[in-house]
């Protein structure tokens, strides 16, 4: 896939440093990411085996919904169990081809994630807007090319970073600053210039997210105005909150991320490594953990889902124990 050059550099062992300049806080880092790649495991794992259990759930939101906290298990564990394994043991080492295997996963799931929160923008758009036509539009043969289309797209568009940096030739230091294999820590390393493929990522994700951003405010700002035109107050309320929900979610999505990236690129003069790096960590880690609350359990149908499994694992037992 990546296209690994057979000289010497394939046999390369990476050592990842974790958070440079705190690595005495490596072991209190440790159980907040723990905590979070937990939550993150559990509360998409549950989104998932809800909907794919219930049939009532077989609609396009929740279709989407499944595709994101499967794609949010797969960006967590990409790079969650390497970290974790780094902060409390200070095993570091990765091998080269495992190393740009992880850098392409990670890219790839960001950018399908970021089509899939405008796949999700769309679905709102045509359910408040055009809710008549909702079914006639947004068919299950239309679900399924969205989303080959987004996973052709992030896969297309990380093959020529990828092949640019497994290419370059490591005979240096091979101590990678960073807490996985964020591809400008690890092509800094290279004895060769880096910047092309460096200047592809910038270029590469400032389209993708300017792109979807712009149709995600498109579709919002049609929303908005057909709520206002609505004039029950409750269903114009129900919509602003689920609007807000989703507005949250990408905030929390597109900020980190693009910061993450514009300090790699810009800010090392002036922001600390150890500030780049955990700014960076955390945004693979914090929206697959949240993405569960906001996008589920403030869904309707699933927060009633799961009222009910609780109901009947709990209340049952305590109108026994009531009777006796």
């Amino acid at each position: 896939m990546l296209g690994y050059p057979s000289n010497h550099t394939s046999s390369t062992t990476f050592f990842l440093m974790g958070v440079p300049g705190l690595e005495e806080a490596h072991r209190w880092l440790a159980g907040p990411l723990c905590t979070m790649y937990t939550l993150a495991l559990l509360g998409n794992s549950f989104i998932i085996n809800i909907i794919w259990t219930d049939p009532g759930l077989h609609e396009p939101m929740y279709f989407f919904l499944c595709v994101l906290a499967t794609v949010d298990i797969i960006m967590a564990t990409s790079v969650a169990p390497k970290m974790l394994s780094i902060f409390w043991s200070g095993n570091g080492s990765i091998s080269f081809t495992a190393c740009f295997f992880q850098m392409y996963i990670i890219h790839t799931t960001t950018a399908i994630e970021s089509g899939l929160l405008l796949a999700m923008a769309f679905d709102r758009y045509v359910a408040i807007c055009k809710p008549l036509h909702y079914n006639t539009i947004l068919t299950p043969r239309t679900i399924i090319g969205i989303n080959m289309a987004n996973v052709l797209r992030a896969t297309i568009a990380l093959i020529p970073l990828s092949w640019m940096v497994s290419h370059l030739p490591y005979c240096g230091s091979h101590m990678v600053p960073h807490s996985y294999c964020e591809h400008m820590a690890v092509a800094k390393l290279a004895c060769a210039d880096h910047k092309p493929s460096n200047l592809y990522s910038l270029i590469g994700s400032s389209i993708i997210v300017t792109i979807d951003v712009s149709f995600i405010i498109a579709s919002y700002s049609l929303i908005l105005q057909a709520v206002f035109n609505i004039s029950s107050q409750n269903a114009r309320h129900k919509a602003l909150s689920t609007c807000g929900s989703h507005v949250g979610v990408m905030v929390l999505y597109y900020l980190p991320a693009m910061m993450s990236i514009y300090l790699a690129w810009l800010g090392q003069g002036f922001v600390p490594l150890h500030t780049r790096v955990l700014l960076a960590d955390l945004y693979l880690v914090i929206p697959p953990m949240l993405n569960p609350l906001i996008y589920g359990l403030r869904t309707k149908r699933i927060s009633e889902h799961v009222w009910n499994i609780v109901t009947t694992m709990f209340f049952p037992q305590c109108l026994i124990n009531f009777i006796e």
